[in-house]
């Protein structure tokens, strides 16, 4: 196997996404468009999406990292918009635009447009979180889009199979749809609840780092397969376990943790980026299976698809907004008020992603009787058309709606404060901490190691209050950005004279290595973490 258009894909991908960071237009959007054009070129390899390398090896990874990224808690006090979206949703979608599919579009029978409609039906959790991140949403609304599109993958491939299964001629019945439906959902959930702890004591009692991230990359595959294998919902499975080990990262040890963050970012760019990619250069496959009722025709039963898809989400949000908060007290006192804005938002945000392709491309050639699956290309083309629609329409109209309304995004002011105060109380409790340890015989410190510590403790403290102190007049920074920028300097100049010994013979690179770590773990401590643009 020729390794080289494999290897070309992903460089190409990492450098346009790259590129695209640079740029205001969202980094997903960028890249469907390079791939649509890349497509069309003469002499690119032809890369072709196969449900049984995304859904097995792509998407397991990417949910991982997605829910590592989310908040078991926030999720859990969102559970009923959460839910109404990922499975109420869902399955409404894949009725209705299947429905409605059928009665526009005289090529499609009935059992392909509820094929088609349970493709389509999820929103796709890649994207949400891309865009989220990228316009600077509300954090309740980014994470019902976030809970959404972490669990509605699991719906949308149960109500996949059991639309497949009668469009081929399986005989599946309403009891029989429910019960698989159940099982998936049932199964998915026991498994990941059956994996999560003992996968947790295995990380917390390994002792080596490399091995702690190693088992790290291998959970998602492990829950997914271990899912699968007794026909439960894999993606369940993986959302479960990641959610809660992203619960309880605090029990891993520090050099874990740092690795485990870079570890997965990376993994999760070049996985994003090659994703994006992939969609837009699926066109080829997508035209050139196209034939009966003709380009221009399925143009057109495209636009209805969309349209349809767009309505019926809008059809779904607004009544789960406000029927639950109308009909019960308990929804009224529990759950803070609903903006105006925000079904507005989530309705909007109904992007859809690879997922949907993967499972497009799934559908057999023929059914059970040896007959061609009934207007199977036609079901790839809007599936496809779909995709992009929504990728590049609502993809790129969700920031000016935002803007529009006049979205407040995150108040960094008062999550300042709010960090400042939650550092004040920890550094509280580390100096009684540390006069209680000092004041045993046993932990004796010369005067100026005991300083140290009471020094570097209340740099901690005042770092954040110094954040929202005035800036310099003159840099334009605050106390804290001064402190730290003037600490990479000494550093630097440390980091400096490491390297020249080592050149000069008088310390091995093994040695430098060592004092080189210990600079950088230094300097990591220095600096908060920061989002890229």
């Amino acid at each position: 196997m020729d390794a080289l258009p494999l290897v070309a894909l992903v460089a190409a991908s990492a450098a346009v996404a790259g590129a695209a960071r640079r740029t205001p237009v969202p980094a997903p959007l960028v890249l469907v468009a390079v791939g649509l054009v890349a497509g069309l070129v003469p002499g690119v390899p032809t890369y072709h999406l196969d449900a049984h390398v995304v859904l097995p090896l792509l998407l397991p990874p990417l949910l991982h990292t997605a829910a590592l990224d989310s908040s078991y808690l926030d999720l859990r006090a969102n559970i009923r918009p959460v839910a109404l979206l990922s499975v109420g949703y869902t399955l409404f979608a894949t009725v209705a635009v299947g429905w409605l599919a059928y009665l526009a579009i005289p090529e499609l029978p009935l059992t392909a447009a509820l094929v088609l409609g349970a493709v389509i039906a999820p929103p796709d959790a890649v994207t949400a979180a891309a865009i989220a991140r990228r316009v600077g949403l509300p954090a309740r609304v980014t994470t019902i889009l976030q809970g959404e599109s972490l669990v509605n993958d699991a719906t949308a491939i149960t109500a996949f199979r059991v639309a497949l299964a009668a469009a081929v001629g399986e005989g599946m019945t309403w009891a029989a749809g429910i019960a698989e439906f159940l099982l998936a959902a049932v199964g998915g959930v026991g498994v990941g609840l059956l994996l999560m702890v003992p996968l947790h004591w295995l990380r917390t009692h390994l002792k080596e780092a490399l091995l702690q991230n190693t088992l790290s990359l291998l959970i998602p595959f492990v829950a997914y397969a271990a899912a699968e294998r007794v026909h439960a919902s894999g993606v369940l499975a993986v959302v479960v376990v990641a959610l809660y080990l992203g619960h309880r990262s605090w029990q891993v040890d520090f050099a874990t943790r740092l690795q485990e963050a870079a570890v997965w970012k990376m993994a999760a760019f070049i996985l994003e980026s090659t994703v994006f990619a992939l969609i837009g250069l699926q066109l080829p496959f997508v035209l050139k299976g196209l034939e009966a009722p003709g380009t221009a025709r399925a143009l057109g039963y495209a636009a209805i698809v969309f349209v349809t898809v767009v309505v019926i989400r809008f059809v779904w949000v607004y009544p789960a907004t406000y029927l639950p908060r109308r009909l019960s007290r308990r929804v009224r006192e529990r759950e803070p008020d609903t903006d105006r804005t925000a079904p507005l938002i989530v309705g909007w945000a109904g992007m859809r992603g690879v997922v949907s392709l993967a499972v497009a491309f799934s559908i057999p050639l023929v059914t059970h009787d040896g007959d061609p699956f009934p207007a199977r290309n036609l079901v790839l083309f809007l599936t496809f058309t779909t995709v992009i629609a929504t990728l590049v329409i609502q993809g790129l109209t969700l920031p000016v709606l935002v803007r529009v309304l006049k979205v407040p995004g995150p108040d960094r002011r008062a999550e300042t404060l709010v960090e400042a105060q939650a550092q004040s109380e920890a550094s509280q409790a580390a100096e009684a901490r540390l006069d209680a340890l000092l004041a045993a015989p046993h932990n004796t410190l010369p005067p100026p190691l005991a300083e140290r510590l009471r020094t570097v403790l209340e740099r901690r403290r005042n770092a954040v209050w110094e954040r929202l102190g005035p800036a310099d007049p003159v840099t334009g920074e605050s106390a804290d950005d001064t402190y730290r920028r003037l600490s990479r300097e000494m550093i630097e100049a440390e980091r400096e004279v490491f390297v020249r010994l080592r050149d000069e013979r008088r310390i091995d690179d093994e040695m430098m290595r060592t004092l080189l770590r210990r600079l950088d773990l230094e300097e990591a401590a220095a600096y908060r973490e920061t989002d890229g643009p």
